[in-house]
C-alpha cells in the first residue's frame, strides 16, 4: 500500500525527531520510521546511559583517592543494583518518544526502511512515497574482518548486562573502550584493552592521552599496544579465547587472553548498508551519504542526511546531530537557507579522570607563528585536584597573543567536562581574552583558575 508524504524521517535520535516534529507543525504531513526502539542511541544505548555508570565508577575512585585522608570505608558495585538504576533512565523514553511525535502529527512506523526508488521508501507492506527524506540513521560499530567476528560485543551489549564477567577485553582504543574500561575495573573485572596502534585516543593531546594511560594503569587496566587481533575464539558458553599479535621492534610476540566477553571498540561507521541507495540514486562515502553545504544530498536532491550518516565535517557526537537537525529543518521550510557551524566543537571522554578537547591542537597551533602561546600546566596540586587527591591533571591553553584570543584548550581532570564548555564559549563568541578575565567566578571552584590558565 503506497501512501503519499511531504516528509519521510529515517531514524528517531537527535538528527531525526526534531526535524519531524518542527514539519509536522507546520502542517507537512510527515512519517518516520525506526527498526528499533524510538529514541535513538545517545538516549537509549550511549551517552546518557553511559554516564550513569560512569557516576557509579566515579564514587568509587573518589572514595579510593580520599582513604587515608578522613575517608576509611570503600565502597563496591553492585552490578545488579546498577544496571536497574540505570534502566529507570532509559526504559519510559521509548513510549514517550512515540507519543511525543504522535501528538505532533507524526505518523510513526517501526521496521527496516529501504529504497526502491528515487522518492519512495518500503516498510513492512507500506511504501511510503516522499517529496523530501530525511535520513538520520546514525552509526554502527565497523566491522573489523576477522576470525571470530561473530562473537564480539557491542557497546549495547555492555550497557545490558545482567551481570559483569570477571575479564573484559575490549578491541580498539577509542571512546567506547576507554569509557567502559574505566567503569569495568572500578566494578572489580579485570580489563584488557587491545589497540593497533602505539597509543589509544587518537584525535586527543598525546600528551594527555599519555597521563590518563598512566592513571588508568594504575587502577588496573592493561594494554596491549601495537598489537592485531588474529582470532576470537569460543570456548564455553560466555567464555572466550582472544589471539592476538604484538609487533614492537620488528618483533612479534603472541598474546592469547581468556575472557568472558570481547566488546567491539574499534570505531563506527555510517549506518547505510541496508538502505538500498543505489535504488535511490544516492551518492555515499567512507564517512556516509555525500551532501551539499545545506546537508543535501548532491545526486538526489529530495533527500538530506544528518548526524553520524553523512559526511560533514562535523565530529560523530549528539550536539553535532542535534545543530545539524536544526540546520536541516530550516532547510526544508525555508528551502536551503542555513550552513551547519562546525567553528567549535567540545570533545568528552568520561573516564575518570576525564579529557576534554576544543579548538585547534598544538601541532595545529606550532604552525601559525610566533605569535602563538601554549600554556601547558600540570594543575595537580593546585587547591582544586588537591582537595580531592586527584594526581593526575593538566591542561594546555592555545593563545593568540595579538588577535587576544583563545584558540584551543585540552584538559585532563576531574573538572574537564564542565571547563571545556567555557572554553568553547569563549571560541565560539572570539572572547577578548583581557575582556574574559574581568568575568568574576565563584570561589574556590574550577572555574575560578581561569585567569591563571590565560596568563602570558
Amino acid at each position: 500500500m503506497e501512501k503519499q508524504y511531504d516528509l519521510i524521517v529515517i531514524g528517531t535520535g537527535s538528527a531525526g525527531a526534531g526535524v519531524a516534529i518542527a514539519c509536522s507543525k507546520e502542517d507537512w504531513k510527515v512519517a518516520i520510521i525506526d527498526s528499533r526502539a524510538y529514541g535513538g542511541t545517545c538516549a537509549l544505548r550511549g551517552c546518557d546511559p553511559k554516564k550513569v555508570l560512569v557516576g557509579a565508577a566515579e564514587i568509587i575512585d573518589w572514595n579510593e583517592r580520599m582513604r587515608g585522608k578522613g575517608v576509611q570505608d570503600q565502597p563496591t558495585i553492585n552490578w545488579a543494583d546498577l544496571m536497574a538504576f540505570k534502566e529507570t533512565f532509559v526504559e519510559d523514553i521509548p513510549p514517550a518518544h512515540e507519543q511525543k511525535l504522535k501528538d505532533a502529527g507524526v505518523e510513526t512506523f517501526h521496521g527496516f526502511a529501504s529504497f526502491i526508488n528515487e522518492d519512495t521508501v518500503q516498510v513492512g507492506d507500506d511504501q511510503l512515497k516522499g517529496k523530501h527524506i530525511l535520513i538520520a540513521t546514525g552509526a554502527k560499530p565497523a566491522p573489523l574482518s576477522i576470525e571470530g567476528e561473530q562473537y564480539l560485543g557491542n557497546s549495547d551489549d555492555f550497557l545490558s548486562l545482567e551481570q559483569l564477567p570477571s575479564t573484559i577485553v575490549f578491541v580498539g582504543g577509542g571512546y567506547i573502550s576507554m569509557e567502559f574500561a574505566h567503569i569495568a575495573v572500578r566494578a572489580g573485572a579485570e580489563v584488557h584493552i587491545i589497540h593497533h596502534g602505539e597509543q589509544p585516543l587518537s584525535h586527543f593531546d598525546p600528551d594527555l592521552v599519555d597521563e590518563l594511560m598512566k592513571r588508568s594503569r594504575e587502577v588496573g587496566i592493561q594494554f596491549h599496544l601495537n598489537t592485531e587481533i588474529q582470532a576470537i575464539k569460543q570456548t564455553a558458553e560466555h567464555q572466550y579465547t582472544v589471539q592476538a599479535v604484538q609487533k614492537s621492534n620488528k618483533r612479534e610476540k603472541s598474546i592469547q587472553i581468556e575472557c568472558g566477553l570481547v566488546i567491539h571498540g574499534a570505531g563506527r561507521v555510517p549506518n547505510i548498508d541496508k538502505l538500498g541507495l543505489d535504488q535511490a540514486n544516492i551518492d555515499s562515502e567512507k564517512q556516509g551519504i555525500t551532501v551539499n553545504e545545506y546537508l543535501q544530498s548532491t545526486s538526489n536532491s529530495r533527500v538530506y542526511a544528518a548526524g553520524d550518516v553523512a559526511a560533514t565535517k562535523g565530529l560523530p557526537l549528539t550536539p553535532i546531530a542535534g545543530m545539524e537537525s536544526q540546520a536541516v529543518r530550516a532547510n526544508l521550510l525555508q528551502h536551503n537557507v542555513q550552513i551547519p557551524n562546525y567553528k567549535v566543537m567540545p570533545s568528552i571522554v568520561f573516564t575518570i579522570p576525564k579529557l576534554a578537547s576544543v579548538g585547534m591542537t598544538v601541532e595545529e597551533a606550532q604552525k601559525l607563528g610566533d605569535h602563538i602561546k601554549i600554556n601547558d600546566m600540570d594543575t595537580s596540586s593546585w587547591y582544586t585536584y588537591k582537595r580531592t587527591n586527584e594526581k593526575h591533571a593538566r591542561i594546555k591553553v592555545i593563545i593568540d597573543t595579538q588577535a587576544r584570543r583563545v584558540l584551543g584548550a585540552h584538559i585532563l581532570s576531574g573538572e574537564a567536562d564542565d571547563l571545556i564548555n567555557h572554553f568553547a564559549t569563549a571560541i565560539q563568541f572570539d572572547l577578548d581574552i583581557d575582556e574574559w578575565k574581568k568575568t568574576i567566578y565563584g570561589y574556590p571552584t574550577a572555574m575560578s583558575d581561569l585567569s591563571y590558565f590565560l596568563e602570558e
